[in-house]
This record gives C-alpha cells, sequence and structure tokens, in this order.
C-alpha cells in the first residue's frame, strides 16, 4: 500500500480532534443514521465526520444497533438523508430485511442507503441486490476518512437533488422509483428495454426511435473500447437490433453515441439527447434518443441524476451476473454446478415432462490419480471427461458437475441407457502425450413418481452411485424404493447408536475359551453388546459396520478396550483370571495414527500387564497395508501384547505374508467348524489347524455347538476352543457364577 494510502487511512482513525471548526450554522441539518452492532463503528463514524458540513449544513447522527431497535426508531423519525447500513447484525440477513422496511413499510424512497460491511469479499444474494432498493455497497476496510466523505456528500447530494425534484416536479417520483426497480432476471437487454421505456416517460416522448449501445473496453482498458453494439432498440430503430455501431448509416447517431461511450459523458443537441450510464464497471452504456424540442436546463440536470443512479444499477447488473455465475456454474469445467443441477431437475418436475431420468458419473479411483499424478493431472482428466460427455450427449441432455468426480446427466431415459454411456468411455484420453484409459461407475433414478424439489432425485441418485462404488465399480444401478428405506433404517440406526453410546446403553459380555485337551480355563473375548430402549439385543453385525462408517468405532474401541482391562484386572485380584483377555480390533481403529498410544494407555491406567491382553485382528485387516501393519504389529509385539488373527481362513492372505508376521494365535472361522457336520467335514479347520502348527502358532476354534466338534477339533490338535457348549458370551457376575462352577 502506498504511503499516501497509509495517511489516508490514519485521517480516518487519527483525526487533529483539536482543530476547532466554525461555529455551527443554525437551522437544519443532514439527518445520517448509523445502524451496526458495533459500537466502535459507530465511534470511529462520527469522530470521521466531526465538524463536517455538506452543502452549507452540519450533520445530525442517528444511532441504533440492531434491526428492532431500528425498526423502534425509524417509526417515529422522518427525513433521513443517509442511512449507513450494516449487512450483518443479529442475522445474515438484518440488513436486507432494514431495506425492505425503509423502502416498502415507511416509504422511504428519497433516503439514500450505504451497505456497509466488515467481512472483505462477502456480498448480498442475488435476490437481495435485484430486489432492494440499495443505492452504494462499501466494505468498511476500504471506507478511510476521505472516502467516507466523498460517498457521504455524494448521496446527500443525491437525496437533496431528489427532494428538489421532487418537490418541484412530481413526475420525477415515479422514474427515480423505478430506476432502483429494474429487474435483472434476463440479464442487460431486458435491463436497456427498461432504460427506454423510463427515458421516453421521463422526456414526454413517446418510446420511437430510442436506442441503447453497450460497449466493453479492452483488456489493456484504453479509451477507445474494441466494440460497440446496439443491444435495445425501439420504433423506427428496431431494424438496429445486436447491430454494430459502425453498421449505423444515420451517422448523426452512429457519432453521438460513438462520442458519448468513447468520452463518458453525455451529449444533448436541439433534435437529440445521448446519455451516458456510468458505472464502476468497464461496460459503458449509452441511450440515443431523438427529441422533438431541445430539452430546458433543468430537465437535463433531471436526466443527469437519472443516469447517475442508472449507473448505480449497471454495476448491481455486473455484480448480479457474476454472483450468478459462480454460485451456478463451475469455474474450472465451465458447467453448471449442483445448484444449478437441483434447480433444473426441479424445472423438469414441476413441467412434468416424461421417461426423463438423472444420472450421476464418477470417475473411479480419481483420488489415487491426484494422489500419484498430481493435481494438475487430475484437473486434465476432468476436462477431458467433460468435454466427452459435452460431444456425445450434445444439446439434449443437461450435463453439470456435482462434486470433486462426479458428473450429472439429466434428460430422456432413450439417451441415457447405461449401455450408451459406459461405451463413451471405452476410448482412453490423451492426458500429457500418454493414453489413460478411464472407468465410470454410474448411478440412475427415474423422476417418475417425484414431485417438488430437484434435491431428493439426485440424492437418491448419489445413494445408487454408491451401491454402485462399493459393489461393482465400473458398472450402473438403478435407484429402487427398497435402497432408500434401507438407507433411511441405516440412519435411523445410527443416531439410535450414538444416543445409546452416549447414554451408556452398550455393555460388553464375555465367552470364555479353554484348552480342548485338558478342558482347563485359558482366555476370554469382550463381546459388545447393544439393548435398544425397547429391550431389543441389536445384533453386532448391524451396528458394527455402522461405527466403522460413522467413525465412532474410535472412541467405541477404545471405551471396550478400557472396560475389558478392567475387568480382566478384576477377575486377577479375585485370583480366578485366565491367562489373556480378547478385545476385538476394527480395521479403522488399526489405521489410526495414535492406536498404539490408546492400548499404552489402556494398559497404564487399567495396571493391566500386557501379556494378558490379546487383540484380535481379522485377516482383512493384515492385508490393507502391510507397511502399515507390520510397523504397528512390531509396535505392539514390543509392549508385550498378544495378537490373533480373527476369522482366519475367511480372507486371501498370503502364506509366505503370513509366516513373517510377529502374531501369537490363529482363530478358526466358526462357519470351517459348522463344515464338521457336514459331508465335507473339516478338511479346512484340519488345514488351518496344521498350517498353524507350522508355523509355530496356536489355533483356536470358534463356534463349538457340541461335544462332536469339541472332540474332532481335539483329535486334530486344535488347542484351544470357544462356543455355547464351553460356555455363552456372560455378563460379569454370570462369568464369575460360571468360573466358581468350574473349579
Amino acid at each position: 500500500m502506498s504511503n499516501e494510502q497509509d495517511d489516508d487511512d490514519e485521517l480516518f482513525l487519527v483525526e487533529d480532534a483539536e482543530e476547532e471548526a466554525a461555529t455551527q450554522q443554525a437551522g437544519r441539518s443532514w439527518k445520517i443514521a448509523i445502524v451496526d452492532d458495533d459500537e466502535d463503528v459507530h465511534r470511529t463514524t462520527c469522530f470521521a465526520l466531526q465538524y463536517v458540513h455538506i452543502l452549507n449544513r452540519p450533520l445530525e447522527f442517528i444511532h441504533t444497533y440492531s434491526k428492532s431497535e431500528t425498526r423502534k426508531v425509524f417509526a417515529t423519525e422522518s427525513d433521513i438523508a443517509v442511512v449507513l447500513l450494516d449487512v450483518v447484525m443479529e442475522t445474515e440477513h438484518a440488513g436486507l430485511e432494514l431495506v425492505s422496511f425503509i423502502r416498502d413499510e415507511l416509504g422511504w424512497t428519497d433516503t439514500r442507503i450505504i451497505l456497509r460491511t466488515g467481512q472483505p469479499g462477502y456480498a448480498p444474494e442475488e435476490e437481495a441486490i435485484r430486489d432492494y432498493d440499495i443505492n452504494d455497497y462499501k466494505t468498511k476496510n476500504e471506507l478511510t476518512r476521505k472516502k467516507l466523505l466523498t460517498s457521504l456528500t455524494a448521496a446527500v447530494r443525491s437525496y437533496e437533488q431528489i427532494r428538489t425534484i421532487d418537490a418541484s416536479r412530481r413526475g420525477l417520483h415515479q422514474i427515480i422509483s423505478s430506476s432502483a426497480a429494474f429487474t435483472f432476471e434476463h440479464g442487460i437487454q431486458s435491463f436497456a428495454s427498461g432504460v427506454i421505456t423510463q427515458i421516453a416517460a421521463l422526456c414526454g416522448v413517446p418510446p420511437e426511435g430510442l436506442l441503447c449501445a453497450q460497449g466493453e473496453l479492452n483488456e489493456l482498458d484504453e479509451e477507445i473500447p474494441e466494440t460497440f453494439n446496439v443491444i435495445a432498440s425501439a420504433g423506427h430503430y428496431s431494424n438496429l437490433m445486436n447491430c454494430p455501431i459502425d453498421d449505423i448509416h444515420n451517422a448523426r447517431v452512429r457519432d453521438a453515441l460513438r462520442h458519448v461511450l468513447t468520452n463518458r459523458e453525455s451529449l444533448f443537441t436541439d433534435h437529440s439527447m445521448t446519455l451516458y450510464f456510468s458505472g464502476r464497471g468497464n461496460r459503458p452504456l449509452a441511450a440515443f434518443i431523438d427529441l422533438p424540442f431541445s430539452l430546458s436546463e433543468i430537465n437535463q440536470h433531471l436526466l443527469e441524476v437519472f443516469c447517475s443512479n442508472l449507473g448505480v444499477c449497471l454495476d448491481n447488473l455486473s455484480l448480479v451476473n457474476q454472483l450468478k455465475n459462480h454460485a451456478y456454474r463451475d469455474q474450472l469445467l465451465k458447467l453448471p454446478n449442483r445448484l444449478k443441477f437441483i434447480e433444473q431437475i426441479s424445472a423438469t418436475l414441476a413441467n412434468e415432462l416424461p421417461g426423463q431420468m438423472v444420472a450421476l458419473m464418477d470417475i473411479d479411483d480419481f483420488a489415487e490419480i491426484n494422489d500419484v499424478l498430481g493435481h494438475h493431472y487430475g484437473d486434465l482428466i476432468l476436462k477431458a471427461v467433460a468435454d466427452r460427455l459435452r460431444e456425445k450427449l450434445g444439446a439434449p441432455i443437461f450435463l453439470a458437475r456435482i462434486s470433486g468426480d462426479v458428473f450429472g446427466l439429466l434428460g430422456s431415459r432413450e439417451l441415457l441407457e447405461p449401455e450408451t454411456l459406459k461405451l463413451m468411455f471405452v476410448q482412453p484420453f490423451t492426458i500429457a502425450e500418454t493414453a489413460h484409459a478411464v472407468s465410470m461407475s454410474i448411478g440412475m433414478v427415474a423422476l417418475e413418481g417425484y414431485v417438488g424439489d430437484g434435491a431428493e432425485p439426485l440424492k437418491d441418485a448419489s445413494i445408487a452411485l454408491k451401491r454402485t462404488k462399493i459393489h461393482q465399480r465400473g458398472s450402473c444401478t438403478l435407484f429402487t424404493r427398497s435402497m432408500g428405506i434401507e438407507i433411511r433404517e441405516r440412519a435411523t440406526l445410527m443416531q439410535h447408536l450414538h444416543k445409546a453410546f452416549d447414554a451408556e446403553r452398550l455393555f460388553l459380555m464375555y465367552q470364555p475359551q479353554i484348552d480342548l485337551e485338558t478342558g482347563k480355563f485359558t482366555g476370554l473375548e469382550a463381546l459388545i453388546r447393544w439393548r435398544n430402549d425397547d429391550g431389543v439385543l441389536i445384533p453386532p453385525n448391524d451396528f458394527i459396520p455402522l461405527a466403522e462408517y460413522s467413525g465412532l468405532i474410535i472412541s467405541l474401541g477404545a471405551w471396550v478396550l478400557r472396560t475389558a482391562c478392567f475387568m480382566m484386572v478384576r477377575l486377577q485380584k479375585a485370583g480366578i483370571a485366565p491367562q489373556r483377555m480378547g478385545v476385538n480390533v476394527s480395521v479403522v481403529q488399526f489405521r489410526q495414527d495414535d492406536f498404539i498410544a490408546i492400548v499404552e494407555s489402556a494398559l497404564k491406567d487399567t495396571g493391566l500387564q500386557p501379556e494378558n491382553l490379546e487383540l484380535e485382528i481379522t485377516e482383512s485387516v493384515t492385508m490393507t497395508s502391510a507397511i502399515l501393519f507390520e510397523s504397528k504389529l512390531a509396535s505392539l509385539k514390543k509392549l508385550g501384547v498378544k495378537i490373533a488373527i480373527d476369522d482366519f481362513g475367511t480372507g486371501f492372505s498370503s502364506l509366505s505374508y503370513l509366516d513373517k508376521l510377529p502374531v501369537d494365535r490363529l482363530k478358526i472361522d466358526r462357519a470351517f467348524v459348522n463344515q464338521i457336520d457336514t459331508p465335507e467335514g473339516p478338511r479346512i479347520a484340519e488345514l488351518i489347524t496344521q498350517l498353524g502348527k507350522k508355523l509355530g502358532l496356536q489355533v483356536i476354534a470358534e463356534g463349538v455347538e457340541h461335544e462332536a466338534h469339541w472332540k474332532t477339533l481335539a483329535a486334530m490338535g486344535c488347542h484351544e476352543g470357544q462356543g455355547f457348549y464351553i460356555g455363552r458370551p456372560m455378563l460379569e457376575e454370570n462369568l464369575i457364577s460360571w468360573i466358581n462352577l468350574r473349579k
């Protein structure tokens, strides 16, 4: 920032308070309302404007600090010239709601409103700019004393001029009001057509022989615009619509428009006027009007005021277009975004178009592409996919970018056949001179039966897409009502699970393990249970996956570990403890950076010796990440903790990899124990037992349900077992009774 700017800022903060101004003249003052919930803003504003006179009048400040207080104060006030209004106060829309109150309920159309915000880059929403009579918009950090005084002077002058005009010519009131009420819904052409109508009414001439021209300066912001085009016309000029100014045959019109747009000032002659509408943007607007008479000086002055107000409207229009572009358009791919896609689905539902389909297409393994090849390469992939979809689908299909690597398609069912969509990606892309094949997963939903908001079918298409990603990537899933029911049931169960954990409705049961040869009580496995408010036990297979999905398993697993360790210590103090306490560990827990620290903390806080704790890890965990798994296993073994591979035989572990792992025990899955009762017999259980012996590991079988299981497993050399035949999962008091009965 320059020194001059620094000095200017200091003027706002530290004005020479000792410099006395002349005694304020008696009489009328300009009422300035400061509406802001920050006391410092009131104080610094008054300090910066003390002793200031505008148009030979002093300033009188009115202070309010909230929307409700402002409504009460303004209801008893009148003739407020300028309102310095904070955008965000007690609510996000408090300032904009006050604009409506001032204009609509109080009917203060003359009062100038300057919105101020303390959040750089914040802007009102599109509807607020379009629908509210706002005169200026400033950020607080740009309002130095000089700039504040400049804005306030301009606003007061505008207010005074409007009041003078209103008093001398009542017809101007309608024009000033309408100048701030232009609708921007259809862009600059609709705006320009409104300008023509209003100027005609102000001058008392029919809307004949009028046209507006818009120019756009080149990138260097040079004095001469590159192009000027007619964007609205009426009467005998109507044939010039969209015509470049240089192609207008009437030299008088052509030269007048070019002069005004180049010099940025209005031009009045005896038989025409060419008005310039000034804004802060670089898109000047001008209107040429044929006149049957020359305008009086006061009429010229009124038109200048009108043009000044229209300049603000132009700025608002530019801002609206920018906001709309950012709110509804993806800036990387130049596609409509998720909000626009939902809006388009809603419009399709409202129009009741038959046979419409929503499809979501997701690039498989896109996160890995970003991680390995970089985000720039990932952006190139996205652009290539977007270009191909545009090329292959064409205009009949509405294409949007929904999220990072998810594209949304809306259109006829016939054009969105899954096989057709998949065929679009058979041909690899050429990215950075390298062929890159892309696989797409698809989720689809038919719009029949939906009404209202487009977010609902989009959500269901997302459910179908997730189903594809989980079960068969690169394929397509069509959403069905049963999927929605299942998702809602899972969501309800997840909510109840969180509440149950917070309310301590989860508890542990313990299942004993024994030596199959001697019958000695050797261990326990801690098993979590959940009884809902109705007293019904929820199966662990139903809620454990939800806990893993939601992340609750992290805190839930830590609680299970500590509770089981405390239980083991109590048994030891009672002299009835087995050799070890087994605790199941989820893959989600195992991946946590602080998992080892959690285990150490549980052992330290409970006083349990590490050799009395056995962590049961599923076979799938061992294959998630070899480096991660081996490192954490080594840390656990260093602590002295025992390790068991749970449900062994259900995964696809490499035997050579298993041989390297520092584990103590293999657990035969109950499914292989149950095979003892079938014609196939105990072949797999026997293979696992022999493998364990070869690797020097202890082997324990789950699901020992009757005596035949026990005898068969013992005969093949299986060391230990657990199951209903030995003992069901039990609460602490029941377990103690079970142990005492065995003595």
